[in-house]
């Protein structure tokens, strides 16, 4: 299933816009190739965590 910004796992309500987006546009990337949806979103949330890391961008609302 195809993720957008207002259609996304309940994982990545905390994160970010810029690092929500990420995460979804690598999900649906990784589900195009066909692999597994829980494995796709916990790839996908690893690698937007690092890729916000390296232009430091902040990854979760405050408080979260």
């Amino acid at each position: 299933m195809p993720y957008s910004k207002t259609d996304y796992p309940a994982s990545l309500k905390n994160f970010m816009a810029p690092v929500r987006s990420k995460a979804i546009e690598i999900t649906n990337a990784l589900l195009a190739d066909g692999n597994d949806e829980s494995k796709a979103i916990a790839i996908a949330t690893a690698q937007a965590e690092k890729w916000a890391e390296t232009r430091n961008i902040r990854i979760r609302k405050k408080g979260k």
